[in-house]
């Protein structure tokens, strides 16, 4: 009886597939997009675009603290974001360039969120070790485990955005008829 109950037919079964995909595609894009905002502020800087470098710093400067001495640089100019928060988004692109090879694009249960605890240790240790004065974190830690925690989002990301746009189709075709 559950069998029953559970059929969807092939037709939208390949609609929803094909709409799952679409919703990946533009998540990416928008990862992509914003990993290369924060690359454009310093090039922008360092070609002599100080209006779009400004806007970009000052936009970035909302969501991370900037301090230069943990960024990494291009041209000599730090990144729009901190090291950590750059492994962070660039964690979030490489989750979703890499999501589909391990993962059916259009599963929507998302795996135990026990691993998105477990993605957090890491930064927390690192940054723990470095408060208390046992070390002193790198670029490389800090982008590494702000890279963990990014990766992981983007496993919990990719099936929440399929299954809120699958439901809002599907309510919206049960509603047409």
């Amino acid at each position: 009886m559950e069998e029953v109950q559970n059929y969807i037919p092939t037709t939208l079964r390949k609609s929803l597939r094909n709409q799952a995909i679409r919703v990946w595609l533009i998540g990416f894009a928008i990862v992509f997009a914003w990993n290369s905002l924060i690359l454009l502020a310093p090039i922008a800087r360092a070609d002599g675009f100080t209006n779009l470098s400004s806007t970009l710093y000052t936009f970035f400067g909302f969501i991370c603290h900037q301090i230069p001495a943990r960024s990494f640089y291009i041209d000599g100019e730090p990144f729009g974001v901190c090291s950590r928060c750059f492994g962070v988004y660039f964690g979030l692109v490489f989750g979703y360039l890499i999501y589909p090879f391990w993962r059916q694009i259009d599963e929507v249960e998302p795996i135990p969120r026990v691993w998105l605890f477990l993605s957090l240790v890491p930064i927390g240790v690192d940054w723990s070790l470095t408060f208390v004065g046992i070390w002193e974190n790198t670029f490389l830690s800090r982008f590494v485990t702000g890279l963990i925690l990014g990766v992981a989002c983007a496993t919990y990301i990719v099936p929440a955005t399929v299954e809120i746009t699958r439901n809002l189709t599907l309510r919206a075709k049960k509603a047409a008829f």
